[in-house]
């Protein structure tokens, strides 16, 4: 009997700044355990939209990429429990994620119907002490700063590293006369 297999989820993710993401990528090099750490860091906006919608998710993101770059404030630390991550606020990508959900509604995840905390984790899985100590290091010497949302990132998730689908950096649309 052949089982049909369900097209991989979709995980949507927000492309930072390059000089951003590779900060965000050193320090989860540095924090989060190497065995498990399978990705790079990441801002998810959605866990799992269905495979099955692959069309459709392209062309809402496609559309939703029609605007200006905009910028973040990473405004600090927060703690996960057994984890770190930075904390970063957008009205910008608030609006951005709410309009998306509302599309996407009938197809959510329990996880992505969650209220919207934008972060960047950088370590996780860890011992709650550990995750403290952490936490505590990088809050001592954690100063504020501006990062630059320039673009949305697809994945398929398939069980293990994620694989890309496409990445549409933010474009205004030229004027049609």
């Amino acid at each position: 009997m052949n089982a049909i297999r369900e097209p991989a989820p979709i995980i949507v993710t927000l492309q930072l700044d390059a000089a951003t993401a590779a900060r965000f990528e050193a320090e989860r090099r540095a924090h989060f355990p190497p065995a498990i750490n399978r990705v790079g860091a990441h801002l998810t906006l959605f866990h799992a939209l269905p495979g099955s919608e692959e069309t459709r998710v392209m062309d809402m993101i496609g559309r939703a990429a029609q605007r200006a770059p905009f910028p973040l404030a990473v405004e600090g630390l927060m703690r996960l429990g057994r984890g770190v991550a930075y904390r970063i606020a957008s009205p910008d990508l608030v609006g951005l994620r709410g309009r998306l959900a509302e599309a996407f509604h009938p197809v959510l995840t329990p996880q992505d119907r969650e209220r919207f905390r934008p972060h960047v984790t950088i370590q996780n899985k860890v011992t709650p002490e550990i995750a403290r100590e952490t936490h505590a290091r990088l809050c001592a010497t954690f100063e504020p700063f501006t990062a630059r949302a320039e673009g949305l990132q697809l994945w398929h998730y398939r069980g293990g590293p994620w694989s890309p689908l496409g990445a549409v950096p933010f474009a205004v649309s030229p004027v049609r006369r």
